[in-house]
C-alpha cells in the first residue's frame, strides 16, 4: 500500500494560514447505511457535537431572536442599533452537508454572517435528512423566502449561502422563478456545493490537498431521498440560471469544490449575469478557520459587494 501522499504547506500565505493548512486531514467520515434512520441520527449529532465544543465561549455582539417565520424554525440577528423597519433583509442558508449545522451551530453560523452584512439576517434553520429529504430544506427556504417578499421589497433582499447552503440559495431562486417570484437584489455563494454528482475536475485535482472536506457522495444521496442528483432543483449547476441577480462567489485554489465554484460562474457569465468570482491562494473549503487575514479579506470582499447592491438611502 502507498503511503499518503504529503502535501507541503505553501509559503504564499499568511502564518495563521499556514497553520491552519497544516491541520492533518480527518480522513474520510464512515457513513450508516442509508436506510439506517438512526444510524444517521448518530452520526449528525456526534459530528454537530464535536463542532459545538470547538465553538464553546464564542460570543457575538448581535441581538439573535429565535422565531418561526412562516412556519419555519428561524433566527433574526442584526447588530445593535440596526432599524428594523427599513434595513434590508439577508436570508443566510446555513452550510453542513445537507444533514448538519442545525439548531445552535445555525444560529452561530448566521450570527458570523450578520456581523459582515449589516443587514438584518433571517437565518434559516431548515429541515434535514434523515427525517426530511429532499425536497424539505428547499421548501422551508421557500417559505421564507417568500415571507421576506411581503416584509420588504427584491431590491431589498439579499441571498446568501455556504457550501449546502449555496445549493439551496441557487436551488431556491432557481424554484422561485418557477414559481413567478421576483429575484431579490444579490446572490452571496460562498463555495458552494451546486453539483451533487460531484462531476468536477477538483473533485479528484484537491481529494488530497483540502484538509477540510472530502467526497459527500453517500450524504448526497441520502438527501435526494432517490431523486436523481443530477436533478437542477438538486444539482443547480445544471439549471437554467437566466435573469439571476449579481452574484459574488468565491473559493480557494485547495477547495475540493472549487470547480463547482468555477463552473457556476461560467455558467451565469454565459447568460448575462453580473458575476464575480474571488479564489484564495492556497484556500481550503470554508476558509482558514475564520480569523486569518484572507479570511478578513474574504469578509470585507462580501461586504464591499453587498453594499454596492443595496438601494441608496
Amino acid at each position: 500500500m502507498s503511503e499518503p501522499t504529503q502535501v507541503p504547506v505553501p509559503t504564499s500565505v499568511s502564518e495563521a494560514a499556514r497553520q491552519f493548512l497544516a491541520i492533518p486531514a480527518a480522513g474520510p467520515w464512515s457513513y450508516p447505511a442509508l436506510d439506517d434512520v438512526q444510524g444517521w441520527l448518530g452520526f449528525v449529532e456526534s459530528v454537530d457535537s464535536t463542532v459545538r465544543e470547538r465553538l464553546t465561549g464564542f460570543d457575538f455582539p448581535v441581538a439573535v431572536e429565535d422565531t418561526e417565520i412562516a412556519g419555519v424554525r428561524a433566527y433574526v440577528i442584526a447588530l445593535p442599533g440596526t432599524d428594523a423597519e427599513t434595513t434590508p433583509i439577508y436570508l443566510d442558508l446555513h452550510g453542513g452537508a445537507l444533514i448538519l449545522g442545525g439548531g445552535e451551530l445555525c444560529r452561530t453560523m448566521n450570527s458570523v454572517t450578520a456581523m459582515t452584512n449589516g443587514m438584518i439576517t433571517w437565518g434559516v434553520d431548515y429541515r434535514m435528512p434523515p427525517l426530511h429529504p429532499y425536497p424539505a430544506a428547499l421548501d422551508d427556504c421557500l417559505a421564507v423566502y417568500r415571507e421576506a417578499l411581503k416584509q420588504r421589497d427584491p431590491s431589498e433582499i439579499f441571498v446568501g449561502g455556504g457550501s449546502a447552503g449555496g445549493n439551496l440559495a441557487v436551488a431556491l431562486l432557481v424554484r422561485a422563478r418557477q414559481e413567478g417570484l421576483p429575484m431579490p437584489a444579490a446572490l452571496v455563494l460562498l463555495t458552494p456545493e451546486v453539483d451533487l454528482t460531484e462531476s468536477g475536475d477538483t473533485f479528484h485535482t484537491n481529494r488530497e490537498f483540502d484538509n477540510v472536506l472530502s467526497s459527500l457522495r453517500e450524504v448526497n444521496l441520502l438527501y435526494a431521498d432517490g431523486h436523481d442528483l443530477a436533478d437542477p432543483l438538486l444539482s443547480p449547476l445544471f439549471a437554467d440560471l437566466t435573469g439571476f441577480p449579481p452574484t459574488f462567489l468565491q473559493s480557494g485554489t485547495r477547495d475540493l469544490f472549487l470547480s463547482n465554484t468555477v463552473r457556476l460562474h461560467r455558467r451565469l457569465r454565459a447568460v448575462g449575469v453580473d458575476a464575480e468570482l474571488h479564489v484564495f491562494e492556497a484556500m481550503p473549503h470554508g476558509g482558514f478557520g475564520g480569523a486569518s487575514p484572507e479570511d478578513l479579506d474574504l469578509r470585507a470582499e462580501m461586504r464591499r459587494f453587498l453594499d454596492r447592491h443595496r438601494n441608496p438611502r
